[in-house]
C-alpha cells in the first residue's frame, strides 16, 4: 500500500503547485515544515490541480496558510480549486474566507 503523500513545488515568480493528498494523514507533517517551504514573496500563487484529494484537515490547513500569507501581506491567489474543496468550504459555510482569492 502507498502512502499518501503531498509536495509543493515552487514554479516561477512566487506560482507554486499542490499536488497529492491533503488529507489528515498528510497535513501534520507537511505543516511543520512549512518555514522550509512559506512562500515570501509579495505574490503568491497556489495551483490546487495537482490535489486528488482533499478532506476538512486540508481544507483548514489551506485557510491557515492563506491567512498567514495575507497578514504578511502577499497578494494571494488559489488556481484550479478541486471541487471536492469547495464542497467542503461551501458545507463548513468558510466559503467567505477564501472566496476573494480564488480564481
Amino acid at each position: 500500500m502507498n502512502k499518501a503523500k503531498i509536495t509543493l513545488q515552487s514554479l516561477d515568480n512566487g506560482d507554486y503547485c499542490l499536488s497529492g493528498v491533503l488529507e489528515r494523514d498528510t497535513v501534520p507533517a507537511f505543516w511543520q515544515q512549512r518555514c522550509e517551504w512559506m512562500p515570501q514573496g509579495s505574490k503568491v500563487t497556489l495551483d490546487l490541480s495537482g490535489l486528488s484529494r482533499v478532506d476538512s484537515a486540508g481544507m483548514v490547513m489551506l485557510l491557515h496558510l492563506s491567512q498567514q500569507l495575507i497578514t504578511a501581506g502577499c497578494d494571494f491567489t488559489l488556481l484550479n480549486v478541486p471541487e471536492q474543496l469547495k464542497t467542503l468550504l461551501r458545507l463548513s459555510h468558510v466559503e467567505s474566507m477564501l472566496a476573494a482569492y480564488i480564481k
